[in-house]
C-alpha cells in the first residue's frame, strides 16, 4: 500500500545525517530535534501551537483531558472511522455518541451532529477521513450555538487546507480548540516509529496539553495535574523535520496518482470514484473506490495473486464493535456506514509510484472487473 524504502531512499542522506548528529550528542528525549521540529509545524501549519507527543490516539486523550471533560459527558464523532477516535473516548468514561457519515465524501454528516446533542454533549470530533477536511464552517457554528468543544482527528490530513465561505483558509487541525494528528510511518507526514502532536492557536490550552502530556507538570517534581507520559523521542523528530519540508511535494505527488486511477475508473458501471469535497483540497492519504455489485473479496484475492496491495478501510462500523456494544445502536442505524463497510476498496497510494505501476494497478484492477 505505501513504499517507504522508496520515500526513504530520495531523502536518505539528510536523514542519516539527522539521526547520527541525534546519536552523537545523545539527546534521545526532549532534544534540539524535537523543538525544532515543532517550531516548523507551527510555521507550516501557520497556528501558535505544536505540542508533540507520543503517538496519535495519545494526542486524542491528551485533547479530551485537557478540556475537562469529565466521565458521563457525551462525545460526538464519526461511526466511520479508525477505532482510535471512538476509543480514547470510552477509555477516559465518557460516553461515545455515533453519527454516521455523507455518502458522497465519507465525511461526517453535519445535520445528523445537531439531532445527536443533547444536555451532556460536550464535544465534537470530527474526522478529517482520507486526506480531506470535514465541513468544519458548519461544524464550528454548531460548536459555537450549543457551546461545545472541537477536536479534529487530522491523522490523514496532515496539510489539506480548508476554504471558508468568506474565502480564508486554514490548515486541517488549526480550525476546532484543538487539532490531534500522528506520524505513524504510513501517514503523510510519517516518522520511522510512533509519534503524534496536536495543534493549538489557545495559549492556556496549549499550557495544559504540555503538561498533561508531561506527567501533569510545568516544572520538574511539582505535578499541578494528573498526566501521562507522551513524548515524541529525538530520532522521530530528527526524521519529521526532513519530511516535513517535502510534505507539499508529496501531496502533489498523491494527487497525481489519484488522478491517474480517476482517469481509469471514472466511467465505469462498477466503480464510484472519490469525491472532493468543494471546501477542502485532497492530500489522498487513502484513495477509496466505492464497489457496485462487485464481490469484493474476489476482486482482492485476484489482486494479490498480481502482486496488487488492497485495504479495506473499514470492514466493520464502530456500532457494531463488540467493544461498543450498547442497547443504544443496532445493525441498521448507520445506514451510509454500514453500506460503505461493505463496499468500499483502497488502492495503493503513495508518494514514489511511477507511471509504469500506475498503469499495471488501473489496467489489472479493469481485466478483473470486466471479465
Amino acid at each position: 500500500m505505501v513504499d517507504l524504502r522508496g520515500q526513504y531512499e530520495k531523502i536518505k542522506t539528510e536523514v542519516d545525517q539527522n539521526i547520527q548528529e541525534v546519536l552523537n550528542t545523545t539527546a534521545f528525549i526532549n532534544g534540539p530535534a524535537v523543538k525544532e521540529f515543532q517550531a516548523q509545524l507551527e510555521i507550516y501549519l501557520k497556528v501558535k501551537h505544536v505540542i508533540p507527543c507520543a503517538n496519535g490516539t495519545d494526542a486524542l486523550q491528551i485533547a479530551m483531558m485537557a478540556l475537562d471533560l469529565k466521565p458521563g459527558d457525551e462525545v460526538i464523532t464519526a461511526d466511520f472511522t479508525y477505532v482510535a477516535t471512538a476509543e480514547v473516548i470510552g477509555l477516559l468514561g465518557l460516553t461515545p455518541v455515533l453519527v454516521d457519515v455523507k455518502p458522497d465524501t465519507f465525511e461526517i454528516d453535519t445535520d445528523a451532529i445537531e439531532r445527536h446533542i443533547g444536555p451532556k454533549t460536550k464535544a465534537i470530533v470530527p474526522v478529517h477521513l482520507f486526506g480531506q477536511c470535514a465541513n468544519m464552517e458548519k461544524i464550528m457554528a454548531i460548536a459555537k450555538k450549543h457551546n461545545l468543544y472541537v477536536i479534529e482527528d487530522t491523522a490523514q490530513a496532515i496539510g489539506a487546507d480548508y476554504t471558508f465561505s468568506n474565502g480564508s483558509t486554514q490548515k486541517a487541525g488549526t480550525i476546532g480548540h484543538v487539532g490531534c494528528t500522528s506520524f505513524f510511518p504510513s501517514k503523510n507526514l510519517g516518522c520511522f516509529g510512533d509519534g503524534g502532536a496536536m495543534y493549538t492557536n489557545d495559549d492556556e490550552l496549549a499550557k495544559k496539553l504540555r503538561m498533561i502530556a508531561h506527567h501533569g507538570q510545568s516544572v520538574q517534581y511539582k505535578h499541578d495535574v494528573l498526566g501521562i507520559n507522551s513524548r515524541l523521542d529525538t530520532i522521530q523528530a530528527a526524521v519529521l523535520k526532513v519530511k516535513l519540508k517535502h510534505l507539499n511535494e508529496y501531496a502533489a505527488a498523491r494527487n497525481k496518482v489519484a488522478a491517474h486511477y480517476d482517469r481509469a475508473f471514472k466511467n465505469h458501471a462498477k466503480l464510484e470514484i472519490p469525491v472532493r469535497s468543494k471546501q477542502s483540497t485532497h492530500v489522498f492519504h487513502q484513495y477509496t473506490l466505492k464497489l457496485k455489485g462487485v464481490n469484493r473479496e474476489f476482486l482482492r484475492e485476484q489482486l494479490a495473486e498480481r502482486g496488487i496491495a488492497s485495504m479495506v478501510y473499514y470492514p466493520i462500523p464502530l456500532h457494531l464493535q463488540k467493544a461498543f456494544a450498547t442497547d443504544r445502536y443496532k445493525p441498521g442505524d448507520f445506514p451510509v456506514t454500514e453500506q460503505l463497510c461493505a463496499t468500499v476498496l483502497s488502492l495503493p497510494m503513495h508518494t514514489e509510484m511511477d507511471e509504469d505501476t500506475m498503469n499495471y494497478i488501473t489496467t489489472n484492477v479493469l481485466e478483473i472487473l470486466n471479465k
